[in-house]
Order: C-alpha cells, then structure tokens, then sequence
C-alpha cells in the first residue's frame, strides 16, 4: 500500500486499545507498529497499568519504536476510571505527545478490564476492542458494553479456537449478530496474522478520516 500523505490539520487521531487481561492488546500494537511505519504513519502511544509501567517498558525495550514515543499511566484505581469516567491523565499524555512529536495516530492502550470496558469520546477518536477465543466462545453472547458499542472488534488468538473447543465460526457469527454488522476481524498476534487488516481500518477510519476533517 502506498504511504499516506502528510496531515495538514493539527493533532493526531487518537485511537483506544481496549478489552480483557491477556486478550493481546500489547501484542497488537506490537504487531501494528511496523506495519504502521511502512505506511508512512507516525505513531505515538499511551499505556495505562494499575501502579506500574510494564506495559510501556515492553513497549519501549522491543525496539519497534523510540521509546520517548511511549508514555505510560498509572490509573491507581478500576482501570474504567482514566479512560471513560475521568480521562483527564491520558488527554494530557496524548497533548503532551501531540506537542513534541506531530504524530498521525496516538494508540491509546488501556489497562486489562472486563466486558463492560469503554472510552470518553473526549479522549478518543475511535476505539477498538480486543477479546480472544481463550475467553470462551460465549464471549458475544454476553452482550458487553465493549463488544457493542466499539468501533472495530479484534477476535484474537484465532489459532487456539481447536485447543479450547471454541467453534470459531459460530462465534463469529453471534459477534457480527449482536454488532448489527459492525466490523469484527479476526487476528493471531503470535504470528502476525489479520495485522494487515486492522492497519488499514486504522489508516482508513482513523488518521485519514482525522486529515479530511
């Protein structure tokens, strides 16, 4: 794909990283940075942990991006509260990374919640949700806050479905049922597999929808 133009309009466009503890959230952004940078997206990203910064550490140590790129928050509480009720310490690292760097994207990955997980419009743009087929494959059938109301599903570690006993395709299905038709992809982070497709959501929903306004 060809590299994405220059943005002319100020601020990057900020999407979130939600969804359960060990989905592969990390892991995705992991797999999106260099896929990312081949298209000429300048990336920054915000982590949020209970009380550490191991998120951004794993981040900053992989060698996939200058680590002053990478800021981490402590939310200190429920993971909900810094990106839904009180967003205010991740709007002021995306501002912070926004001022210093330019970027076109700001990839903001929340600490590992439940089901009920969402974002503040005020701190995101848009926002993706990420579940795996470890989790069960009742996972939609749940009808989760996260699952309903995000802007792209990501049904991760695809390639476990025959170890659980998770049927894959059913559960697919009851994730586009219950979504009305909202996109649901598929990846296996391990391997890098769908990485291709959530890149061009991004590039497609996010920054160049982000430079049109």
């Amino acid at each position: 794909m060809s590299k994405l133009p220059s943005r002319d309009s100020p601020g990057a466009a900020r999407v979130g990283i939600g969804g359960p503890v060990g989905s592969g959230k990390t892991a995705l952004i992991e797999q999106l940075i260099p896929v990312l940078d081949q298209r000429g997206v300048k990336l920054a990203v915000v982590t949020n942990d209970l009380v550490t910064k191991e998120d951004a550490e794993r981040l900053r140590r992989s060698g996939l991006i200058d680590p002053s790129r990478v800021k981490a928050v402590e939310s200190g509480a429920c993971p909900h509260t810094v990106i839904r009720e009180d967003p205010t310490l991740n709007i002021m690292a995306a501002d912070a990374l926004d001022e210093e760097f330019s970027p076109d994207l700001i990839l903001i990955e929340s600490g590992g919640d439940n089901l009920a997980s969402t974002f503040s419009r005020e701190l995101v743009d848009h926002w993706v949700f990420v579940i795996d087929v470890a989790g069960g494959d009742d996972i939609p059938r749940k009808r989760g806050p996260g699952v309903l109301q995000c802007d792209l599903l990501v049904v991760n570690k695809i390639d476990l479905a025959p170890y659980v006993k998770v049927d894959l395709q059913r559960m697919l299905a009851e994730a586009r049922e219950v979504r009305n038709g909202r996109p649901v992809m598929t990846t296996n982070c391990a391997r890098g597999e769908g990485i291709e497709s959530v890149a061009d959501w991004l590039c497609h929903e996010a920054v160049l929808t982000e430079q049109a306004g």
